[in-house]
């Protein structure tokens, strides 16, 4: 089964082909900006690395995230699923931490993933609640230990921790495309019920006049 794997929701966008978890073609490039540019190019590199032709299925992330790489990313995969004729996958930022983190790392701990807005407040992601949006200060208080990952993992952490929570950050702060891959081979494999390309927008976008 050959996968490709696309992300553009936080300041990162990677492409990456695998097939039957092995890794054949990877990009990765930092930045806040130029995701709609960026992300088609990376896209056709490793396409082109793996030896061309169509892949099994396409994933992406759906969020939580920033509006415009979100947009541009899913845009990306479905267009290439639909031209393929294959599967597109929607991963969640925490279903591809989860995948990218192993088990002795999270020793016991629930994966809470937390994202800058760039609003001053933080968007959640946590097991067993639909993901939502919060000021540092007024932070859901976990029932036990969490590790945290995310682009704002240091205000999240502070924030729990002066509530007396365990949170614990990860070295985790942007999502690799093998987690993307890894977290779709999941669905495709039927360990887990699929999940649409559609965003996760928490806010809004922001009006510029």
């Amino acid at each position: 089964m050959r996968i490709l794997a696309l992300d553009g929701a936080l300041a990162r966008c990677s492409a990456l082909v695998c097939e039957d978890g092995r890794v054949l073609a990877r990009r990765v490039q930092d930045g806040p900006r130029g995701h709609a540019s960026v992300l088609p190019a990376l896209a056709q590199e490793v396409l082109a690395e793996a030896g061309g032709g169509a892949c099994d299925a396409v994933a992406v992330t759906v969020g939580p995230g920033g509006f415009t790489g979100l947009r541009a990313a899913i845009a990306l995969a479905q267009g290439f699923a639909l031209g393929w004729g294959v599967p597109c996958l929607g991963v969640t930022l925490g279903e591809a931490f989860a995948a990218s983190l192993p088990e002795s790392e999270r020793d016991g701990r629930a994966l809470w993933v937390a994202v800058d807005t760039k609003r001053g407040r933080i968007a959640l992601e946590r097991p067993d609640a639909a993901p939502a949006v919060f000021a540092a200060g007024e932070l859901p208080r976990p029932a036990g230990p969490v590790l945290l990952a995310g682009d704002a993992v240091e205000a999240a952490a502070e924030a729990l921790r002066a509530m007396g929570a365990d949170a614990l950050p990860a070295a985790l702060r942007l999502p690799e495309p093998e987690g993307v891959a890894a977290a779709a081979a999941l669905w495709l494999r039927g360990e887990m019920p699929p999940r649409e390309a559609e965003p996760l927008y928490l806010e809004p976008p922001a009006v510029r006049g």
